[in-house]
């Protein structure tokens, strides 16, 4: 026999419909990670807000301080007003927490929900 009539069983690799296949999933998680990465972001931003924060003393002082750094950070999922701020052995304690929603198709969003507290 020649090698002209080898089977097709030997063969190895992607076949074309499996490239595509792949090639659509890891698209789709890239535009997903595109739309989340802002958000990590924000996330990050508004962690240092609110231990920017936790130096004031007064509730209102705490709130005034979150609301400026959120004006130079566009932070724009969560306020001042938002802030849980309760005092734990002399110190202040600033806690948040929000969700945020991106719409991935149709009926389907991604929800995440970030909290957290300061130092």
């Amino acid at each position: 026999m020649t090698h002209e009539f080898r089977s097709r069983s030997g063969q190895r690799g992607i076949s074309f419909i499996g490239l595509l296949f792949v090639g659509i999933v890891v698209a789709c998680t890239l535009v997903v990670a595109a739309q989340v990465f802002p958000t990590v972001v924000e996330y990050q931003a508004v962690v240092k807000a609110v231990n920017k924060a936790s130096g004031g003393s007064t509730v209102p002082e705490i709130k005034a301080i979150f609301d400026k750094a959120a004006q130079i950070d566009d932070i724009s999922s969560i306020a001042g007003k938002d802030l849980e701020i309760t005092k734990n052995n002399d110190k202040v304690v600033v806690a948040f927490a929000y969700t945020r929603e991106i719409h991935l198709a149709g009926p389907a969003y991604l929800v995440l929900k970030y909290s957290g507290r300061s130092k």
